[in-house]
């Protein structure tokens, strides 16, 4: 089961649970190609009774179609709005301090509105903030878990940031959202085994836009599921880790070995060098060569638990 928490998270979730009474509204930024996958259930819980501003970034990279979908889902629930935006361009941040101020309500005019920005390593949370300040002031980076503490920066249209480290939960229950974690770049390379994400990727890839992975690696056919003995693939493991390959109903180990033969992936003797594949599709996948994708849409959010009576997190 894939999993990640350095001990630095911790600190970081303690720290807003500390400064969360003096602020106002809360803005959880969102990967816009997995906006279920890349919200975190334990700031869900701790923002609970505050107004919520979802941010989907990198609306760039994402389907638009999918992202009005997730736009409209996160609409229809209470305290919360939404706006997909690239975090690069200031023009489209110009809206987020009037709906901060639309969701605060009343607050007193001799103090600005206090609005909370948090979410999961890497999604663009110190990009957006730059954004809004129209400086660099929070640093950024490609890697995961670049801000480490609590930065307050003060923008305009009355408002007061407070950026916060990127904070990725103890256990992700959802297998299938861990592995689009993985493969959109949420977690560290170093604490995953790029094949085995890629091999799902593939698989889910084939399922949700064929024609994409056709195009971009020239694949004429795109195999079924069948397993493969002794291959490097998801297993299942109990209730709670199905079988992600079978689920996609494509073969994700033929797929990325294709795509590793014709990205010189092919060592002497024919045999197929599958990291080589992975850090192919995986790449590419970030960078947005396969076109525009979004790996989720709010159908696959999960049913509430019955056995716990839990509501899966907005």
């Amino acid at each position: 089961m894939l999993g990640w928490y350095p001990g630095h998270m911790n600190k970081a979730r303690r720290q807003i649970k500390e400064a969360l009474p003096e602020i106002d509204v809360a803005i959880e930024v969102l990967d816009a190609r997995l906006p279920y996958s890349s919200a975190n259930p334990m700031l869900a819980d701790l923002t609970r009774h505050k107004p919520v501003l979802k941010i989907l970034s990198r609306a760039d990279l994402a389907d638009p179609e999918r992202t009005r979908e997730w736009v409209a889902h996160f609409d229809a629930q209470p305290d919360m709005r939404a706006l997909a935006v690239t975090t690069t361009q200031a023009r489209e941040l110009k809206r987020i301090p009037r709906l901060c101020h639309e969701l605060a309500g009343a607050v007193r005019a001799d103090r600005d509105v206090r609005v909370m920005v948090m979410g999961i390593p890497n999604v663009g949370k110190s990009t957006l903030i730059n954004g809004l300040a129209g400086k660099a002031i929070a640093k950024t980076g490609n890697e995961p878990a670049v801000t480490k503490r609590q930065q307050k920066v003060r923008i305009g249209g009355r408002v007061a940031l407070v950026d916060t480290p990127g904070v990725l939960w103890p256990k992700i229950e959802d297998q299938a959202s861990a592995y689009r974690l993985a493969a959109s770049g949420a977690i560290r390379d170093t604490a995953i085994d790029y094949v085995d994400v890629a091999v799902v990727t593939a698989a889910e890839l084939a399922r949700r836009y064929p024609e994409a992975l056709k195009t971009r690696y020239k694949l004429t056919t795109l195999p079924a599921y069948a397993p493969h003995p002794g291959a490097e693939r998801v297993e299942a493991d109990g209730p709670e880790r199905p079988d992600l390959l079978a689920l996609a109903g494509f073969d994700g180990h033929a797929i990325l070995a294709e795509i590793a033969a014709k990205r010189g992936g092919l060592r002497p003797g024919g045999e197929v060098d599958l990291h080589r594949g992975a850090e192919v599709l995986l790449h590419e996948l970030r960078h947005g060569k396969l076109g525009r994708l979004t790996l989720e849409t709010p159908a696959d959010i999960p049913a509430p638990s019955a056995a716990t009576g839990e509501d899966a997190p907005a």
